[in-house]
């Protein structure tokens, strides 16, 4: 049974209020786009004016390279646009900042130089975290081979830590978020999994807190019997205010779970022991919580907000299987969920009781996060094609879209435009 502030809101205006709880929490500026997946973090754009058919030679504004090579999103706040890009080889990692209107590089800094870098799957890559950007401040991270705040004028350093141990194994994933005063961000390597809250201020340390799930794959001495996948996490946690209080919601290998962000004492976990390398950001919609697992076979789950300690025999509301991403965040809206698994399966789920509403293949492989604008899907595939469904309970292809190159990066919207990073440039899309 819905509650009375769901009957009465309706779950559009409920999620417009979270959003303004959010923002207000962050001190991010309506209209920009300063995180990963927007200022809710829920994939979620306001603009109603977005182009339904481009190309190379069509409402393409400006398109300009990017050297190097990197899957980080693109930021956009004040006018400027940031992203993160490293050479291949990992040893040089840099920021990238270009004028909103014309597309030009204004700053192209290398931060870090690393003598021997981690392995990086050739899947991923040395710059895949997206930065975050509050006021004057852009914050960065590479995960364990560095993590900077640079002044958003002068890319000049204000501070950095590049003294955190973890062996991110196959490349790092977790993008940062801001809390407060705090900027958060979990590292889950095959050696090491904590997640931790700087002062955003100093770069200074406020708490560590170890995961607490029990791997059960430890030989007598203590080493690791199992294959390093099986500790490793690449999401990027949420906060939500579900249950009456702020959550910080972080996925990590075989567990969710809830923290107190400003302390980061651990409220809850829901355990799943059969999945690791969860890549997809948690989302929220309804009154509920809801993520997906993980690698090699994720489900996604719907849990009921409140309890403490471990709630996964007293929370968990529904699980699906069927055709669940590992990399693309699903969307909420009115009461639907929209997603895309990563071999390019479409599907329309009610939120209430994750019956499916409608399955259909939109075709190519998929590891950008599709994005909500009004009544629109928008999808964008490796191959460099964007499909356009109708945000209801009826499959409909509204347009489809090609550019040259494919999407690993998820996109950004601003003022009615289309910020696009493709493997080799990043686009501005405009009517």
């Amino acid at each position: 049974m819905k509650s009375f502030c769901l009957n009465y809101f309706g779950t559009r205006n409920l999620a417009f209020l979270m959003g303004g709880v959010f923002m207000m929490l962050t001190g991010f500026v309506s209209g920009d786009w300063p995180q990963f997946r927007g200022a809710t973090g829920q994939g979620i754009a306001e603009a109603r004016d977005l182009p339904l058919h481009w190309s190379e030679t069509k409402n393409v504004r400006w398109k300009t390279p990017i050297r190097g090579r990197a899957w980080s999103s693109p930021v956009v706040g004040d006018g400027r646009i940031w992203l993160t890009t490293a050479t291949e080889d990992g040893k040089e990692l840099s920021v990238v900042c270009l004028d909103q209107e014309s597309g030009e590089i204004l700053i192209e800094r290398k931060l870090f130089d690393v003598e021997d870098p981690q392995f990086a799957h050739r899947f991923n890559t040395y710059a895949s975290p997206t930065p975050v950007l509050e006021g004057n401040r852009v914050y960065l991270t590479f995960g364990s081979p560095g993590i900077a705040c640079i002044d958003a004028e002068t890319a000049k350093v204000i501070w950095q830590r590049r003294d955190f141990v973890c062996n991110h194994f196959r490349g790092a994933g977790a993008s940062p978020i801001l809390y407060k005063d705090l900027l958060i961000l979990p590292f889950d390597g095959s050696d090491f999994q904590f997640i931790v809250g700087l002062d955003k201020q100093t770069g200074k340390t406020i708490w560590n807190t170890k995961r607490s799930v029990d791997y059960q794959d430890l030989d007598p001495k203590g080493n690791p019997k199992e294959d390093g996948d099986w500790r490793k996490a690449y999401s990027t946690p949420i906060i939500s205010n579900l249950s009456g209080r702020d959550l910080l919601i972080s996925l990590g290998s075989k567990a969710v779970y809830a923290y107190e962000p400003e302390t980061g004492k651990e409220i809850w976990q829901m355990v799943d022991r059969k999945a690791h390398s969860g890549s997809v950001m948690p989302f929220y919609g309804g009154g509920r919580l809801y993520y997906c697992t993980g690698f090699p076979k994720g489900k996604l789950n719907a849990v009921k907000p409140g309890g403490s300690g471990e709630i996964t025999a007293t929370h968990l509301l529904w699980s699906v299987r069927r055709n669940i991403p590992n990399k693309p965040s699903p969307l909420f809206h009115e009461g639907l969920i929209f997603m895309i698994d990563d071999g390019g399966i479409a599907s329309c789920l009610d939120a209430e009781t994750g019956e499916e509403i409608w399955r259909e293949r939109v075709g190519g492989n998929y590891s950008a996060s599709p994005l909500l604008v009004g009544d629109r899907v928008y999808f964008f595939s490796e191959e460099g094609k964007t499909a356009v469904v109708k945000a209801g309970r009826e499959f409909v292809v509204i347009a489809e879209n090609q550019l040259d190159d494919g999407f690993m990066a998820s996109p950004a919207v601003v003022e009615n435009a289309l910020f696009l990073r493709t493997k080799k440039a990043l686009y501005r899309i405009q009517n």
